[in-house]
């Protein structure tokens, strides 16, 4: 018997692109669901260029539709020491980055992300949002936990044309919210993401080599330690570690 199956059209997804582990293995296994990916990166004024320019590689990695560049400066509002505010914490303990939400917390930077992800989303027709946060290693930022996006799809469903009119159930995707780093990693490695594209240092020289002693960093090397896998990074602490370039294939 002879059975006709329906073709379902895959679905588009927003899915923000920082540069960083997080980010990239969230997009990675979007694709894996079968979502076609729009990416969105955002210049909020950030410390360097490195993390943008490694969003860009990886979307252009995971074969993305479409990949928008919003630029939304924040160092106007500051309080951040990833807008230049002060200095970016350096050789932090485990205890105090458990303790203490840091000086790179950004003012509602997710919010903000989260908007005009959400903005993105609404123009496409598309309810379907995918965010890296992670609410294990995260350095104590309040804004990548379960109940703030949870508090987010609410406000989603309340502030957007589609949602009110009910031709959207707005979703933010959070594939890594419960994960450690090193459990991320290995998702990610599994899917065959390769993060030599990937950025995660907070204070990099001028070509872009890590600092090793940032939280991001010391989250990073661990998270790798951890999960079996080599960190494809070059450290600036760790003069014989020398990987390949990125590539984009």
């Amino acid at each position: 018997m002879n059975e006709t199956v329906s073709h379902i059209p895959a679905r588009r997804a927003v899915v923000l692109l920082s540069g960083g582990i997080d980010s990239a293995t969230a997009a990675a296994v979007a694709k894996s669901q079968g979502f076609r990916l729009h990416a969105l990166t955002v210049d909020y004024g950030q410390r360097h260029w490195h993390e943008i320019e490694a969003a860009q590689r990886i979307g252009r990695a995971l074969g993305v539709e479409e990949h928008v560049l919003v630029r939304c400066d924040l160092r106007s509002i500051g309080g951040s020491a990833l807008l230049g505010s002060c200095d970016v914490p350096k050789d932090r303990s485990d205890a105090a980055m458990a303790r203490d939400i840091p000086a790179t917390y950004v003012p509602a930077r997710n919010t903000v992300l989260l908007s005009l992800a959400l903005a993105k989303a609404e123009q496409l027709a598309t309810g379907d949002i995918f965010i890296g946060v992670n609410a294990v290693d995260y350095s104590g930022y309040p804004d990548c936990r379960p109940e703030f996006i949870a508090a987010f799809e609410q406000l989603a469903r309340r502030a957007t044309k589609l949602g009110i009119e009910g031709q959207v159930d707005f979703r933010v995707h959070t594939p890594l919210i419960n994960l450690t780093k090193a459990e991320i990693i290995r998702r990610g490695a599994a899917l065959g993401l390769d993060y030599r594209l990937t950025h995660s240092c907070y204070d990099p020289d001028e070509t872009g080599r890590a600092c090793g002693r940032c939280d991001s960093c010391q989250i990073r090397r661990r998270g790798f330690a951890e999960a079996g896998v080599v960190d494809p990074t070059e450290y600036q602490t760790d003069p014989g570690n020398s990987p390949s370039p990125p590539t984009d294939s």
